[in-house]
């Protein structure tokens, strides 16, 4: 089963937040600092939300030369 990671790292005076895809190694973070980890947390979720595309491409079959 894939594994998407939302984190929270210091940045300036607040926390940066980041979603990061398995597979391909992909991360998406913010630009935005948030002043709480739960704050760039949530932040995190928000963004994966606004990708349907990516959660659905996790779900379709691999094709075959990638197998």
């Amino acid at each position: 089963m894939p594994t998407i990671t939302l984190s929270a790292t210091p940045k300036g005076n607040g926390f940066q937040a980041t979603v990061t895809f398995p597979g391909d190694g992909v991360s998406i973070s913010s630009a935005e600092t948030y002043p709480t980890i739960a704050e760039a947390l949530t932040a995190a979720a928000l963004k994966l939300l606004d990708m349907p595309e990516r959660l659905e491409a996790m779900d379709r079959p691999e094709p075959l030369a990638a197998r």
